[in-house]
């Protein structure tokens, strides 16, 4: 794992790196062995000197007159995010985005294993989703116990949204991503992120509707 020189990272460098390896596995996938700064902050958007001060903050990358290996900076990446290892997840809301995600095969490819479905709806429970049988809410702290699952997603009405959060917190989860259009309030400990897909319709109809503002 590549040695974090400095305990403040900057937000915005692990959002910029989570975009540098989905890039760098598009290239690798087209064949790429090897890439210099330029042509990856291009396909990256942003520049050069950004990536060399993202990647610094972890130590040192690429070969001097050559540039970087994408199969080693991919490794030395996810390493650095933490995810080169399972992430087991449960999901709290079987509704339709819920179901979407639980289908969605690309959390099990990037590690991020959904090992458990819960939802308070009776007429949900026992119902088989993605091969998993979507279990009571109230049994969430006795399926964690079991599976050891670490993350928690949230895709619950709004106003079941703190809810579901207390029931991940007392069954021990650490991370919460919410995709409920609602804020919760959860421990100083307990980390959570949220996506709400209106936020980025709005930053698209501000930019549609005032260009120059760029």
């Amino acid at each position: 794992m590549p040695q974090q020189k400095s305990e403040h990272i900057p937000r915005a460098t692990i959002q910029r790196l989570a975009v540098y390896v989905q890039v760098l596995e598009n290239l690798q996938r087209e064949g790429t062995e090897v890439i210099s700064s330029e042509p990856l902050a291009k396909a990256c958007n942003v520049n050069a000197s950004q990536i060399r001060k993202d990647l610094a903050y972890f130590g040192e990358f690429g070969v001097r007159g050559v540039g970087y290996y994408v199969k080693n900076l991919i490794a030395s990446i996810t390493s650095a995010l933490g995810v080169d290892r399972e992430w087991r997840t449960v999901l709290v809301g079987v509704g339709n985005l819920g179901k979407a995600l639980l289908n969605h095969k690309e959390f099990r490819l990037r590690g991020f294993n959904i090992v458990g479905a819960f939802d308070c709806d009776p007429f949900k429970i026992g119902e088989e989703v993605s091969g998993l049988e979507v279990v009571c809410t109230k049994r969430l702290r006795e399926m964690i116990g079991d599976n050891g699952a670490e993350i928690g997603i949230i895709t619950t009405p709004p106003e079941r949204a703190q809810r579901a959060a207390n029931h991940l917190v007392e069954a021990g989860i650490n991370g919460i991503l919410n995709f409920a259009p609602s804020r919760i309030t959860v421990p100083d400990h307990v980390n959570v992120e949220y996506v709400d897909f209106f936020h980025h319709l709005y930053a698209l109809s501000f930019n549609i509707t005032h260009p120059n503002t760029k």
